[in-house]
């Protein structure tokens, strides 16, 4: 794992480059003018991030293939190169609408063993549950780049020194308090949640010691929460009932990495950790962070699906 992750760490120093530079070239922003297999507007520092990713996984002999929100399949390594036995699932750029107004944006990675010999090339050996992960983490890209990731034995966090080219330990060991002061979700959803979110979101309104920070990236508003406490919320809507979000490579990862952290992860009804999928792409409710605060917003989705009950017994 310890490989894999230097070839991680590579692919972050790349997209960090480019993204300092981004705003000097045309080629890092704006629209392609095609759509991903999401049916979602591709940006430019989409395709760009996902080419690094392959270009340095290809020629490894570390991994059997790779899976992200840019392809429709998974993109299997040449026959001529050397192949390894795990899998790399990922989110290029995540926030890839901030790239053009200089906000943090993120890559979000997990990795996984391959089970099976996948001769139909499908991938659909990877429709298992959280718990399958190895490792996972994530790089943001901000102030300064920063590395979180985990293979199961606590969080860690590097920061990349721009004069060494290389990312310096900064935190052992990150430790997510059991409550804390900040809730993050996208308010403009408001009117197409579930009355149990909105009832939620207005308990946080009313009562003193809450703050709202949503940066429309998830990698930023999670580092926030994982380091410092609170609820991060990307419900689903009348839109999306299953929310936005991608399991294997959005909410998973991030669920192993809060779990190891004293967090928690949630459908809202369901530990995200817990959820097979049924396919590469799906989407998941998603509501993590602060175990007090998570368990908070679940109570109120179970006192709504209680009154529901009652409603229709009489």
């Amino acid at each position: 794992l310890s490989a894999l992750m230097n070839r991680i760490a590579l692919a972050g120093k790349l997209i960090a480059r480019h993204l300092s530079r981004a705003g000097l070239m045309e080629s890092a922003l704006g629209f392609t003018g095609e759509t991903n297999v999401q049916g979602e507007a591709v940006k430019k520092m989409d395709i760009y991030a996902n080419d690094v990713f392959i270009s340095v996984f290809e020629q490894s002999g570390l991994v059997c293939r790779l899976a992200s929100e840019e392809m429709d399949k998974p993109y299997y390594i040449p026959e001529n190169c050397p192949i390894g036995r795990y899998t790399l699932l990922y989110d290029p750029i995540d926030g890839s609408s901030n790239v053009d107004i200089n906000l943090n944006v993120g890559s979000i990675f997990s990795i996984r063993r391959q089970q099976g010999d996948d001769l139909d090339q499908t991938g659909a050996d990877l429709l298992q549950d959280g718990q399958q992960q190895l490792a996972a983490g994530y790089i943001l890209y901000g102030p300064s780049t920063i590395l979180v990731y985990s293979i199961g034995q606590g969080v860690h966090s590097f920061v990349l020194d721009p004069s060494l080219g290389e990312f310096i330990l900064a935190t052992e060991n990150i430790q997510t308090p059991a409550h804390g002061p900040t809730y993050s979700v996208n308010e403009g959803n408001f009117w197409q949640w579930e009355d149990s979110i909105r009832d939620f979101t207005r308990y946080v309104h009313r009562h003193d010691g809450y703050s709202a920070r949503y940066t429309g990236a998830l990698v930023a508003d999670f580092h926030r929460i994982l380091t410092q406490g609170g609820v991060f919320l990307y419900p689903g809507t009348t839109k999306k009932p299953e929310g936005k979000l991608r399991l294997l490579y959005e909410t998973a990862p991030l669920a192993f990495l809060i779990e190891q952290a004293g967090g928690r992860a949630s459908t809202g009804t369901e530990e995200i950790m817990a959820v097979v999928p049924g396919e590469i792409h799906q989407r998941t409710p998603f509501v993590v962070g602060s175990k007090d605060d998570v368990a908070l917003v679940e109570s109120f989705i179970q006192d709504h699906s209680r009154r529901q009950g009652t409603l229709l017994t009489n």
